[in-house]
């Protein structure tokens, strides 16, 4: 790949606007995530020749993003008061409730249906711009917690150290994650016949 079309200012406007927007979910602070995204432009650029083309540009900048946003959590080693997750867990528990029979058992209207073929899905770019809109459909504290664990793959205890909650509280905001998304998913991509514009 030649240095030039890394050098392409229409992708860096689109994909530095989405950098930012991840960099700033995950810190918290918007000059820190402004910092760390240019840097990791900026390596991008830097280090043009090394970019193989094994995956999508985008997606090898964003692991240089993500890279160094892991870094700066380790780093910081700061501790971040988010008891208040629970802002959203009444509402989310009852819709969550309301799925079940007293059995346990699905409720046959809210019964997931079949998603066809995932891997044929995950492969269209316009997947993951429906998955990305589900995401800020999620509190946005709860997307933090999803995105550190799912995407930055830090370990369970590290998200809870980082956040200062404990391994349980994790994993409940994690599944009601999981369950926020999987319902956004159904209705807005995997509805039979229908995929969004």
């Amino acid at each position: 790949m030649s240095e030039n079309t890394l050098i392409d200012d229409d992708f860096v406007a689109a994909v530095r606007r989405d950098m930012l927007k991840f960099a700033q979910l995950q810190l918290r602070d918007a000059a820190l995530a402004e910092d760390a995204v240019q840097e990791a432009l900026l390596a991008a650029l830097a280090g043009g020749r090394s970019f193989a083309g094994r995956s999508a540009l985008k997606t090898w900048v964003f692991s240089i993003l993500r890279n160094k946003i892991v870094d700066l959590i380790r780093a910081q080693g700061r501790t971040t008061n988010v008891s208040a997750l629970g802002d959203d867990d009444a509402a989310l528990d009852a819709s969550f409730d309301a799925l079940f029979k007293t059995n346990a058992h699905w409720r046959p209207e809210n019964r997931p249906f079949g998603w066809g073929d995932p891997e044929e899905s995950l492969r269209e770019e316009r997947f993951w711009a429906v998955f990305e809109i589900c995401l800020n459909h999620l509190p946005e504290r709860t997307a933090r917690v999803f995105m550190m664990r799912e995407f930055l793959e830090l370990e369970t205890d590290e998200v809870c150290r980082e956040l200062g909650i404990t391994i349980s509280h994790c994993n409940v905001i994690l599944h009601r994650a999981r369950h926020g998304l999987r319902r956004c998913l159904e209705t807005s991509w995997f509805a039979p016949g229908e995929k969004p514009c």
